[in-house]
């Protein structure tokens, strides 16, 4: 775990979320799916002006109210509060109810006209043998605000297919202007300036769009698991507030750097400044952007003025990019360590080491006979593996431990901030990408194993964070590395498909379907790591 005395912000408590239901009211349309939808009141408290589902939060007298509804055998006592609370909020607020007779009626309209909508449901069901039909809503999806809102809801989105024969009305206090619309044109107007919506709302029916039809949706619920939870995070693109889920790119950052959800970081890639991410890390982006690097090659310090600084992948040989790594250390460097010895990231250590008054040594590994000659390194101390390199002072002490790594390279290292959990993974795990694996230099059994180690690894030492050397820091540094190796696994199992389908192809047979998900254009590049597979599959005779 990060220690709070590394954190940049002043740590902080998040408000308490409240307890809330919202319904998504689904019918099929003649163009396919549709949603009911309103506009919030201009002067809400919550999202003004915004298109929403119709919902609020839960009162005390929902969960009291169990014995007024149908449940499905399934349906927890937590879930059927919910639904009684959506039924309730659709009725107050749309007048549409979700409820029948005992005996499987459906509600009449002139029984629906006769119910009013400002006194409480309950005793008017009653009085008519009405009960609430929470056995036909179903939980879609559970969201929690936002970190950084002063107003913040735990609501479960909940689906139902709209009763037969009732018409939505608004009530003109809270909700106005009800629509009918396919996900897909709410989003297009929205993008478009003419229909806002918060950031739940679009992402829930991003997803929704995918279902062609109600029953489509219903059954992808009927596990009573929500099919995505999510707490977004928020930060800054160009200047602008945008708002991510936990699998985006840019989440796991946000956590790292304002894990109180402090909106205050900006995500804009930054090669003319180093970037703080804790007091004691900082990232140095090279200026070398590319299919291969992404947004750059991401070199890092780890220390502080009071400890100095070991540099981490000081980049490609580029004589600005080194100043700045010096300026953001005070030009006190102690250590320099190389985690491979690739083109964009091990030439920058001697310009580095000689920009500094008492050079520092260089440490990694040295590069194997099988590097291409673009890729020799010799560091001027040999990183053992278990190896700990460390500055201190001031009270303080930063260790990083080596973990040997072979597999994107024959010399491949990670390094572990043990005191904060932290991994630093070089090209071994990316962020919004997969590494290329390159024989002879790169060996797909060994990159596997190395994964292994990394995982090991995360449970050995606490490790929270991957900071990789292309992209955003990682959250869930666990997860994130069985993700990787189940999807080389998956990548695998496609390959021997494709060897069995056509057993006398090359790899240019091969890599047409083995790789149908990669754009054909970064095929060239996918046949390196094909070819680490095709070795791999032939060493352990996968293919009979």
């Amino acid at each position: 775990m990060v220690r709070a005395s590394q954190l940049l912000h002043p740590q902080r408590e998040p408000a308490v979320p409240r307890a809330a239901a919202t319904v998504l009211l689904l019918r099929d349309g003649g163009t396919g799916l549709e949603v009911l939808m309103t506009r919030r009141s201009a002067t809400a408290s919550f999202a003004p002006g915004a298109y929403v589902f119709p919902g609020g939060v839960i009162d005390p007298g929902d969960a009291q109210a169990h014995a007024a509804a149908v449940r499905r055998p399934t349906q927890s006592d937590e879930r059927l509060t919910q639904a009684i609370a959506a039924i309730r909020e659709s009725f107050e607020e749309l007048g549409v109810l979700l409820a029948r007779h005992a005996d499987g009626r459906p509600v009449h309209p002139d029984e629906l006209a006769g119910l009013d909508r400002h006194a409480p449901l309950l005793p008017q069901c009653r009085e008519r043998g009405l009960v609430l039909a929470a056995d036909e809503v179903f939980l879609l999806a559970e969201w929690i605000t936002d970190r950084d809102l002063p107003r913040r809801f735990d609501v479960p989105f909940l689906v139902a297919r709209m009763p037969a024969g009732q018409l939505p009305v608004a009530d003109e206090a809270e909700q106005f202007e009800p629509v009918w619309v396919r996900p897909a044109d709410a989003l297009e107007r929205h993008h478009a300036g003419q229909f806002f919506m918060v950031f739940p709302t679009i992402r829930t029916l991003e997803r929704l769009r995918a279902h062609a039809n109600v029953d489509a949706v219903l059954a992808a619920c009927a596990s009573e698991q929500p099919l995505w939870t999510s707490c977004p995070r928020a930060g800054f693109v160009q200047g602008a507030e945008a708002r991510f889920m936990e699998h985006e790119m840019q989440f796991g950052e946000l956590a790292l750097v304002c894990p109180d959800g402090q909106l205050l970081h900006h995500l804009d890639w930054r090669t003319d400044a180093a970037v703080p991410l804790l007091k004691n890390v900082t990232r140095v982006t090279a200026p070398n952007p590319g299919v291969m690097t992404g947004p750059g090659t991401n070199g890092y310090l780890v220390g502080d003025p009071d400890t100095g600084y070991i540099a981490i992948d000081p980049g490609p040989d580029e004589p600005e990019h080194q100043q700045r790594i010096w300026r953001a250390a005070g030009g006190d460097i102690r250590l320099i360590v190389c985690t491979h010895s690739h083109p964009d990231h091990s030439p920058g250590a001697r310009p580095l080491q000689a920009l500094c008054r008492t050079p520092p040594p260089i440490y990694g590994l040295p590069s194997a006979p099988t590097a291409r000659a673009a890729s020799e390194f010799t560091p001027d101390r040999v990183l053992g593996d278990g190896e700990v390199l460390a500055v201190s002072g001031g009270g303080r002490q930063h260790s990083l431990r080596a973990i040997h790594t072979p597999g994107h390279a024959a010399n491949h290292v990670c390094l572990v901030l043990l005191e904060d959990g932290l991994l630093f993974s070089g090209d071994h795990v990316l962020n919004g990408s997969t590494t290329v694996v390159d024989p002879p230099d790169g060996d797909m059994s060994a990159y596997l194993d190395s994964l292994e180690r990394l995982i090991a690894a995360c449970d050995a030492f606490g490790i929270e964070f991957i900071l990789p050397a292309h992209g955003h820091v990682l959250g869930h540094a666990r997860r994130a590395i069985e993700t990787l190796r189940n999807h080389r696994l998956q990548r695998e199992a496609k390959v021997i498909a494709a060897m069995r389908q056509r057993p006398n192809g090359t790899l240019d047979d091969w890599v047409e379907l083995a790789y149908t998900d990669v754009p054909p254009r970064m095929w060239p590049v996918a046949r390196r790591s094909l070819l680490a597979h095709v070795q791999r599959i032939e060493a352990l005779q996968l293919v009979g």
